[in-house]
């Protein structure tokens, strides 16, 4: 649809000119004689923008301007004044107005503010649905939080996100690492600002030196222009660095770096820049684990860990998992155009999974069943669930082989069956085998068990 233009002036003549310039540009225009005919109208069939006279009888512009911004907040002014006028386009400014123009107006000066008024009603209405879609995506009500540990987690969040600490969140593959960090970012003052998401998995180490501080041009081979890295895109905003536990030795002391002095260095550049960036780490390791094994730097370790947020597998959550289910499938069935429920059969089996790919594998189930399902019902084959490895014969002592030996295949069975218990977390694993971290380590060591 055309953009509507309503046009306030007693003066028909003046009225018409500007409705035969404006409609060349491609606008719908209508016409009114009076501040009171132009309110009429504009409750009876609204305008993207009003463009009024400042001297009528009875209601003057200014008038018409107060009760426009009253009643219709978003429909921007523009004011049509008398040549050298300054006092009544400064008084029209202060009262809102988006612009003015002077009599007698340039068409193409009319036509540009008139543009100028229709982007800015465009920004701001999409402003306005975007706000909402984030307001709905990312308030607590649109969360599924039902077990006591996703509730505290919330809790948390909610509260660390209006700091600007560095986090560190740490949890199984599939947890929700990353809602996590978005959470943070959309629910501090910087939610008008970028949120910049970077795998450090995905990158070789000298790529990812480039792609988080940016190059100059000619800094290496390809480098045909100069380029700002992620610290710099993400600028007012939330940085978020996903797998962190994954980048080399040497990239670890530059990272430092700048999460120390607030400053990169792009690459092939002599001179730092500021950046002010709140940084979200994330990592399935046990980053601990990882500086005890020298493969991750202690202080950067610290730099990082100001706020600890760590993320429980589903399998110790298991309130979530039918609640997570149905949100799922609401949103997938709604986006395939379907009315599907979950049978008690299939609910049950959701129930008794271990979901080892945690909510990840879950919302990938639910994908499937929906477009697996016969009927409107989802049963426990359409969502085709892994089913769990049958786990190793323990070895018989004096079946075969030394007695230290067997000793030594049971012992790693044991540890096994902790480890993944456990997630993967070795101080868990160590507790659940009641022994001592070191003495896990050193047993793991001596079995070969990574």
């Amino acid at each position: 649809m055309k953009p509507r233009v309503l046009i306030v002036d007693d003066e028909e003549r003046m009225a018409g000119v500007a409705a035969m310039a404006l409609a060349r540009a491609g606008y719908a225009c209508e016409t009114c004689s009076s501040a009171a005919g132009a309110l009429e109208s504009l409750e009876a069939n609204g305008a993207d923008v009003v463009v009024t006279d400042w001297k009528m009888p009875g209601m003057d512009g200014i008038e018409l301007l107060r009760r426009i911004r009253a009643r219709h907040a978003h429909v921007p002014v523009v004011m049509i004044t008398a040549h050298g006028s300054v006092p009544s386009a400064v008084a029209a400014m202060r009262e809102g107005a988006f612009d003015y123009v002077t009599k007698p107006f340039d068409n193409d000066e009319l036509r540009a503010v008139v543009a100028r008024a229709i982007e800015m009603t465009r920004l701001e209405r999409e402003n306005r649905y975007l706000r909402q879609e984030i307001a709905g995506a990312y308030s607590p009500d649109a969360i599924v939080a039902e077990s006591p540990r996703s509730q505290e987690l919330l809790d948390l969040v909610r509260r660390v996100a209006a700091s600007r600490s560095t986090v560190l969140v740490q949890g199984e593959s599939g947890t929700g690492k990353e809602l996590v960090a978005r959470l943070l970012h959309y629910w501090s003052d910087r939610v008008g600002k970028p949120f910049v998401a970077v795998n450090c998995k995905a990158f070789a180490e000298g790529v990812l030196e480039s792609e988080l501080f940016g190059h100059e041009k000619g800094a290496f081979t390809g480098a045909m222009s100069a380029r700002a890295g992620c610290f710099e895109r993400a600028s007012g905003g939330t940085l978020f660095l996903d797998e962190i536990g994954e980048i080399g030795e040497s990239f670890q002391a530059k990272l430092l770096r700048v999460l120390q002095d607030g400053e990169v260095l792009p690459v092939g550049s002599s001179k730092p820049r500021r950046v002010d960036v709140r940084t979200v780490a994330a990592t399935n390791r046990v980053l601990r684990d990882e500086v005890a094994a020298g493969r991750f730097r202690e202080d950067l370790y610290f730099r990082l860990n100001v706020i600890p947020i760590q993320l429980a597998p589903l399998r110790e959550r298991r309130e979530d998992i039918l609640p997570m289910a149905r949100h799922f499938l609401a949103r997938q069935a709604g986006e395939a155009g379907r009315q599907l429920a979950l049978s008690d059969e299939a609910e049950a089996a959701l129930l008794s999974h271990s979901w080892p790919g945690n909510v990840r594998e879950l919302e990938n189930a639910i994908e499937r069943a929906v477009v697996l399902a016969r009927s409107d019902k989802i049963w426990s084959e359409d969502l085709l669930l892994e089913q769990p490895k049958a786990p190793a014969a323990t070895p018989m002592l004096g079946s075969g082989g030394t007695l230290q030996e067997s000793l030594d295949d049971a012992a790693a069975e044991r540890i096994r069956a902790a480890l993944e218990e456990a997630g993967g977390q070795r101080a868990e694993a160590a507790r659940i085998l009641g022994v001592e971290r070191t003495t896990l380590y050193r047993m793991m060591k001596r079995l070969g068990i990574r």
